[in-house]
Protein backbone atom coordinates (compact mmCIF):
# COMPACT_ATOMS: atom_id res chain seq x y z
CA UNK A 1 0.00 0.00 0.00
CA UNK A 2 1.28 3.32 -0.96
CA UNK A 3 1.69 6.32 1.54
CA UNK A 4 -1.26 8.28 2.72
CA UNK A 5 -2.48 10.45 0.66
CA UNK A 6 -2.06 14.84 1.23
CA UNK A 7 -5.18 16.62 2.75
CA UNK A 8 -5.69 18.51 -0.80
CA UNK A 9 -4.73 15.53 -2.84
CA UNK A 10 -7.41 13.61 -0.49
CA UNK A 11 -10.60 16.32 -1.26
CA UNK A 12 -9.54 15.64 -5.22
CA UNK A 13 -9.84 12.26 -4.91
CA UNK A 14 -13.62 12.43 -2.96
CA UNK A 15 -14.76 14.74 -5.38
CA UNK A 16 -13.85 12.47 -8.12
CA UNK A 17 -15.65 9.75 -6.73
CA UNK A 18 -18.83 11.79 -5.98
CA UNK A 19 -19.10 13.48 -9.44
CA UNK A 20 -17.93 9.76 -11.04
CA UNK A 21 -21.01 8.54 -8.88
CA UNK A 22 -23.39 11.24 -9.81
CA UNK A 23 -22.15 11.17 -13.51
CA UNK A 24 -22.40 7.65 -14.13
CA UNK A 25 -25.70 6.95 -12.42
CA UNK A 26 -26.87 9.29 -14.93
CA UNK A 27 -24.74 7.64 -17.80
CA UNK A 28 -23.31 5.02 -17.28
CA UNK A 29 -21.04 5.32 -20.57
CA UNK A 30 -19.78 8.85 -18.99
CA UNK A 31 -15.76 9.52 -20.17
CA UNK A 32 -13.46 10.68 -17.82
CA UNK A 33 -13.25 13.43 -19.02
CA UNK A 34 -16.63 14.53 -18.30
CA UNK A 35 -16.23 12.82 -14.53
CA UNK A 36 -13.40 15.58 -14.97
CA UNK A 37 -15.46 18.42 -15.60
CA UNK A 38 -18.19 17.52 -12.91
CA UNK A 39 -15.70 17.09 -10.05
CA UNK A 40 -14.26 20.41 -10.86
CA UNK A 41 -10.65 18.93 -11.09
CA UNK A 42 -7.94 18.81 -14.37
CA UNK A 43 -8.79 15.80 -16.18
CA UNK A 44 -5.03 15.35 -15.95
CA UNK A 45 -5.93 14.90 -12.26
CA UNK A 46 -8.26 12.67 -12.74
CA UNK A 47 -6.14 10.69 -14.81
CA UNK A 48 -3.12 10.73 -11.92
CA UNK A 49 -5.42 9.03 -9.50
CA UNK A 50 -6.86 6.63 -11.48
CA UNK A 51 -4.72 4.60 -14.17
CA UNK A 52 -7.92 4.25 -16.05
CA UNK A 53 -12.27 4.17 -16.21
CA UNK A 54 -12.13 0.32 -14.56
CA UNK A 55 -9.89 1.90 -12.02
CA UNK A 56 -11.68 4.67 -10.88
CA UNK A 57 -15.01 2.09 -11.06
CA UNK A 58 -13.50 -0.14 -9.21
CA UNK A 59 -12.43 2.64 -6.55
CA UNK A 60 -15.85 4.06 -6.52
CA UNK A 61 -17.36 0.71 -5.67
CA UNK A 62 -15.22 -0.35 -3.11
CA UNK A 63 -15.73 2.85 -1.43
CA UNK A 64 -19.72 2.66 -1.75
CA UNK A 65 -19.53 -0.60 -0.01
CA UNK A 66 -17.04 0.15 2.71
CA UNK A 67 -19.88 3.09 3.39
CA UNK A 68 -22.21 0.43 3.49
CA UNK A 69 -20.14 -1.97 5.70
CA UNK A 70 -19.76 1.15 8.05
CA UNK A 71 -23.46 1.97 7.38
CA UNK A 72 -24.11 -1.58 9.22
CA UNK A 73 -22.16 -1.11 12.10
CA UNK A 74 -23.09 2.07 12.77
CA UNK A 75 -26.41 0.64 14.00
CA UNK A 76 -24.61 -1.26 17.15
CA UNK A 77 -25.31 -4.66 16.41
CA UNK A 78 -23.18 -5.63 19.04
CA UNK A 79 -24.98 -3.50 21.71
CA UNK A 80 -28.26 -2.48 20.62
CA UNK A 81 -31.68 -4.71 21.25
CA UNK A 82 -32.19 -6.24 17.65
CA UNK A 83 -35.41 -4.62 16.90
CA UNK A 84 -33.65 -0.90 17.14
CA UNK A 85 -30.53 -2.22 15.35
CA UNK A 86 -32.99 -3.74 12.71
CA UNK A 87 -34.19 -0.64 11.86
CA UNK A 88 -31.22 1.79 12.08
CA UNK A 89 -29.62 -0.69 9.80
CA UNK A 90 -32.05 -0.30 7.62
CA UNK A 91 -32.17 3.41 7.62
CA UNK A 92 -28.52 3.47 7.10
CA UNK A 93 -28.25 1.04 3.89
CA UNK A 94 -31.44 2.82 2.71
CA UNK A 95 -29.79 5.94 2.64
CA UNK A 96 -26.24 4.64 1.54
CA UNK A 97 -27.87 2.86 -1.41
CA UNK A 98 -29.66 5.79 -2.58
CA UNK A 99 -26.65 7.73 -2.70
CA UNK A 100 -24.36 4.87 -4.45
CA UNK A 101 -27.04 3.02 -6.38
CA UNK A 102 -24.41 3.09 -9.35
CA UNK A 103 -21.22 1.53 -7.47
CA UNK A 104 -23.04 -0.39 -5.64
CA UNK A 105 -24.60 -2.38 -8.26
CA UNK A 106 -21.52 -3.09 -10.08
CA UNK A 107 -20.39 -6.67 -10.73
CA UNK A 108 -18.36 -8.05 -7.81
CA UNK A 109 -15.28 -9.79 -8.75
CA UNK A 110 -14.85 -12.96 -6.92
CA UNK A 111 -11.84 -13.19 -4.40
CA UNK A 112 -11.48 -9.42 -4.18
CA UNK A 113 -11.79 -6.71 -1.48
CA UNK A 114 -14.98 -5.63 -2.72
CA UNK A 115 -16.47 -9.64 -2.42
CA UNK A 116 -14.44 -9.70 1.26
CA UNK A 117 -16.58 -6.94 2.24
CA UNK A 118 -19.63 -7.80 0.78
CA UNK A 119 -19.46 -11.20 2.44
CA UNK A 120 -18.87 -9.17 5.48
CA UNK A 121 -21.76 -7.20 5.45
CA UNK A 122 -23.49 -10.38 4.85
CA UNK A 123 -22.32 -11.74 7.74
CA UNK A 124 -22.95 -9.21 9.71
CA UNK A 125 -26.72 -9.80 8.19
CA UNK A 126 -27.25 -12.78 9.43
CA UNK A 127 -25.79 -12.25 12.57
CA UNK A 128 -28.58 -9.58 13.04
CA UNK A 129 -31.14 -11.72 12.09
CA UNK A 130 -30.12 -14.63 14.42
CA UNK A 131 -30.66 -11.94 16.77
CA UNK A 132 -33.62 -11.31 15.76
CA UNK A 133 -34.70 -14.74 15.67
CA UNK A 134 -33.21 -15.50 19.20
CA UNK A 135 -35.17 -12.61 20.65
CA UNK A 136 -38.95 -13.72 19.18
CA UNK A 137 -38.96 -11.48 16.53
CA UNK A 138 -38.35 -13.62 14.02
CA UNK A 139 -39.90 -17.61 14.07
CA UNK A 140 -37.68 -20.15 15.63
CA UNK A 141 -37.72 -21.74 11.88
CA UNK A 142 -37.19 -19.21 9.96
CA UNK A 143 -34.57 -20.02 7.30
CA UNK A 144 -31.94 -17.03 8.10
CA UNK A 145 -30.55 -16.98 4.44
CA UNK A 146 -34.05 -16.87 2.85
CA UNK A 147 -34.65 -14.28 5.54
CA UNK A 148 -31.84 -12.07 4.44
CA UNK A 149 -32.69 -12.73 0.84
CA UNK A 150 -36.63 -11.19 1.18
CA UNK A 151 -34.79 -8.16 3.43
CA UNK A 152 -32.62 -7.45 0.92
CA UNK A 153 -35.24 -7.45 -1.69
CA UNK A 154 -37.31 -5.77 0.55
CA UNK A 155 -34.68 -2.26 0.73
CA UNK A 156 -34.41 -3.02 -2.86
CA UNK A 157 -37.75 -2.63 -3.76
CA UNK A 158 -38.01 0.53 -1.16
CA UNK A 159 -35.57 2.31 -2.90
CA UNK A 160 -37.60 1.62 -6.67
CA UNK A 161 -40.54 3.36 -4.84
CA UNK A 162 -41.02 6.90 -4.65
CA UNK A 163 -38.80 8.66 -2.63
CA UNK A 164 -39.36 8.91 0.65
CA UNK A 165 -37.91 9.25 4.35
CA UNK A 166 -35.60 7.00 4.80
CA UNK A 167 -36.90 6.42 8.49
CA UNK A 168 -40.48 5.89 7.30
CA UNK A 169 -39.49 3.29 4.85
CA UNK A 170 -37.14 1.39 7.30
CA UNK A 171 -40.54 0.98 9.16
CA UNK A 172 -42.24 -0.34 6.53
CA UNK A 173 -39.76 -2.14 5.52
CA UNK A 174 -39.05 -3.65 9.07
CA UNK A 175 -42.76 -4.15 9.91
CA UNK A 176 -43.03 -6.32 6.34
CA UNK A 177 -40.58 -8.48 7.38
CA UNK A 178 -41.01 -9.31 10.84
CA UNK A 179 -45.19 -9.64 10.09
CA UNK A 180 -45.69 -9.96 6.20
CA UNK A 181 -48.71 -8.50 4.55
CA UNK A 182 -51.49 -10.20 6.78
CA UNK A 183 -53.56 -8.88 9.65
CA UNK A 184 -52.20 -8.82 12.58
Amino acid sequence: MGRPLRADAERSVRAILEAAERVLAENPAASMEQIAEASGVARTTVHRRFASRKALIDTLAASAVERLAQAVEDSRPDTAPPLVVLHRATVNVLQVKSAFGFALGQPVEPGGAVAEAWEGITTRCLELLAAAREEGLLDPTVDLDWARRVYYALISEALHGPEGDPDALATKVVNTLLHGLGPR
